[in-house]
């Protein structure tokens, strides 16, 4: 949700999207929110992050809650990492009505906080 929010904000950037468990595939729920938003992320693909250890990075930002902790360390250059964890909405339990407001509500903190990003670090430098 992260990397289609950052693009929705500037088709420009080089966004790259990768977790340490990855399946291939996106969560269709979070396809699902995101196009309730006009986000199209359905063409994005589920990567593994050892993709992109050796590359070198103006921002590493680690999104899982826990991920601050786990994530591997880049031996790239990394310019500025940072961590704005988010509780893994797929990891919700309820009914399908439950289950799609916590990704609606993890969907909005993500846009709320990336939105936040994206003024202060990339519109400054362009």
């Amino acid at each position: 949700m992260a990397h289609g929010f950052l693009q929705s904000f500037d088709k420009d950037l080089n966004v790259k999207s990768a977790g340490t468990e990855a399946s291939g595939k996106l969560n269709s729920k979070a396809v699902e929110v995101m196009n309730e938003l006009k986000c199209d992320i359905s063409h994005h693909s589920s990567e593994s992050v050892d993709l992109y250890l050796n590359e070198e990075w103006d921002y590493v930002i680690t999104v899982c809650g826990g991920a601050n902790e786990s994530c591997p360390v880049f031996v790239g250059e990394v310019k500025n990492r940072i961590h704005m964890g988010y509780e893994d909405p797929s990891d919700a339990v309820g009914t399908d009505e439950f289950v799609m407001s916590e990704f609606r509500r993890i969907r909005d903190l993500i846009k709320t906080d990336f939105f936040e990003f994206h003024k202060k670090h990339l519109m400054t430098n362009t």
